[in-house]
């Protein structure tokens, strides 16, 4: 169980602070919630059970795991997808799937194709890089004292590198 003052990662929300943990009775039963505030949206205020079956809610990453994270960005991510409802449908279920590693990965293919071709994205392709970019990039950030942006410029460089480029 997390503590007051905790930051951690909720779902599509991002990097939170749980600012409260209370009970509350609700059709007849009571439970322990987690109040959070988004770091990047303060004012916004998110009530979650604590004991969750399907928790949203994990650890900030660690130092080590968000430089193993970030060394996938030198290697080749995953395979291109031509047609864009398919493309689409599979990298939002890599970032649906929460894991860490995957949606990583669904970013260098995004990052790559960006940084190598003259084709502008579209815009599925930018909403899913913008949404991996403000929550894995930020929890990458967080977990080695950087910010968001050089974290980017890092990613952009590894990828260039691995591309000989």
């Amino acid at each position: 169980m997390f503590e007051i003052g905790d930051v951690v990662v909720y779902a599509k929300h991002g990097l939170c602070k749980i600012t409260d943990i209370c009970e509350k009775d609700l059709f007849g039963r009571t439970r322990t919630y987690y109040s959070l505030h988004p770091l990047d949206e303060p004012s916004l205020k998110i009530s979650t059970p604590a004991d969750g079956k399907k928790q949203k809610i994990t650890k900030v990453m660690s130092r080590k795991e968000a430089e193993e994270l970030l060394a996938l960005f030198g290697q080749p991510g995953i395979e291109w997808i031509q047609d864009t409802r398919v493309r689409g449908r599979s990298y939002d279920s890599l970032v649906q799937s929460g894991s860490r590693k995957d949606i990583a990965m669904v970013a260098n293919a995004l990052i790559t194709r960006q940084l190598t071709t003259d084709q502008k994205m579209y815009d599925q392709d930018r909403k899913t890089l913008s949404t991996i970019q403000n929550l894995l990039f930020h929890e990458i950030a967080m977990a080695l004292d950087l910010t968001s942006e050089e974290v980017g410029n890092r990613i952009n460089d590894q990828i260039l590198a691995g591309q000989g480029v």
